[in-house]
């Protein structure tokens, strides 16, 4: 246990890890059977009743030691549909190694360009909730605020990031009536998307910190036309990068400064409690994404990463295109004159195949 749980505390300005017995038998019930240890980190079913006493409810700031982007995915749906968030809410901070995420209800071949992506070596994604498609590497963090259903609040979450690029760094940034994070009211730091169900809602975004802005623009296609479709379609948004408007801005600093603001600010009035208030908190805890932490985890790995999920789930679509026929195969007019023709092709796609031409 002491080996995989680590909870992080500030002394002095630095951060340092240490094993918190406390907080570990908090997260885990362990059973040992045939020597094979079970670490369960869920309760099957929310438990609790939802209560507005902010004193009963502690945060915990949860990174995520993978950057597989199927892993963190299958993360943060194990976490949706398993925990009892009542008394306990989650920030879950995460990265993934270069890929292209698509919403639950997007065409990938509209949304991703397959031949960069191949080149790069980007891997391609489908999450389980709404909004358009985004790309994500190592300068980019992602950030999911787990609440019970009746405590989703976007906006509040989307403050807490403001207020802490403001008290870390002077930086006076905006949330628009989409609720993105803009700079100078039009260049996008951060998308926003969320999950909302019974009993658990989750909502996320991602912060563009230092992002390989050649790579994002080449991996996200535009939207073609002759195409009809019910389909999200992504907007494109001018971004910029955090680290552009101030170079001593990265990943850890930030996962730092935007941590320490979650656990600071009271869960329902978002008042700033200060250090009296995140010493009652659960802190930070370094989080192993493994089946054996979270059973039933590579399951939904295996199927976030399926070709039936990337692909099959993609809603019905029709391509039409129009060929000039060659002329050897035309057929002459009045006075011997070939008339120049089209060809039009309707093909429709459905479940990710071909269903019609």
């Amino acid at each position: 246990m002491a080996q995989v749980l680590v909870h992080s505390v500030f002394k002095q300005g630095r951060l340092i890890s240490a094993f918190n017995p406390t907080i570990a038998n908090a997260l885990f019930t362990m059973k040992v059977t045939n020597k094979t240890e079970t670490r369960n980190f869920s309760n099957e079913s929310r438990k609790n009743t939802v209560h507005n006493d902010e004193s009963k409810i502690a945060k915990s700031v949860f990174i995520s030691q993978s950057d597989d982007v199927f892993t963190n995915l299958a993360l943060e749906d194990w976490l949706y549909k398993n925990f009892d968030f009542t008394n306990h809410h989650v920030m879950l901070l995460w990265r993934n190694s270069p890929c292209v995420v698509i919403g639950r209800h997007q065409n990938p071949w509209l949304e991703a360009n397959f031949g960069p992506l191949s080149e790069h070596g980007v891997q391609l994604a489908r999450r389980n909730s709404g909004g358009g498609a985004v790309y994500h590497d190592h300068g980019n963090l992602n950030l999911s605020f787990f609440t019970p259903r009746e405590r989703y609040n976007r906006k509040q979450n989307l403050e807490i990031i403001t207020s802490a690029l403001h008290r870390e760094w002077g930086l006076k940034l905006e949330i628009n009536k989409k609720e993105d994070i803009v700079i100078d009211g039009m260049n996008k730091i951060s998308g926003t998307a969320s999950k909302l169900g019974r009993p658990n809602s989750y909502h996320h975004c991602t912060l563009l910190v230092d992002v390989n802005k050649n790579n994002l623009s080449e991996s996200l296609h535009k939207y073609e036309k002759g195409i009809e479709t019910n389909a999200t379609v992504s907007v494109p948004s001018p971004v910029r990068n955090l680290a552009e408007l101030d170079s001593t801005i990265n990943v850890q600093r930030l996962i730092s400064s935007i941590g320490w603001e979650y656990l600071r600010t009271t869960p329902l009035t978002q008042q700033d409690g200060g250090w009296g208030l995140v010493s009652r908190q659960r802190g930070f805890q370094m989080i192993n994404p493994t089946d054996e932490w979270f059973p039933g985890l590579d399951k939904i790995r295996d199927e976030f990463q399926s070709w039936d999920w990337k692909f099959g789930r993609t809603p019905k679509f029709h391509i039409t295109r129009s060929f000039l026929l060659p002329q050897s195969i035309q057929v002459a007019g009045r006075g011997g004159d070939v008339q120049q023709e089209e060809l039009r092709v309707t093909v429709t796609v459905a479940k990710g195949l071909v269903e019609d031409v």
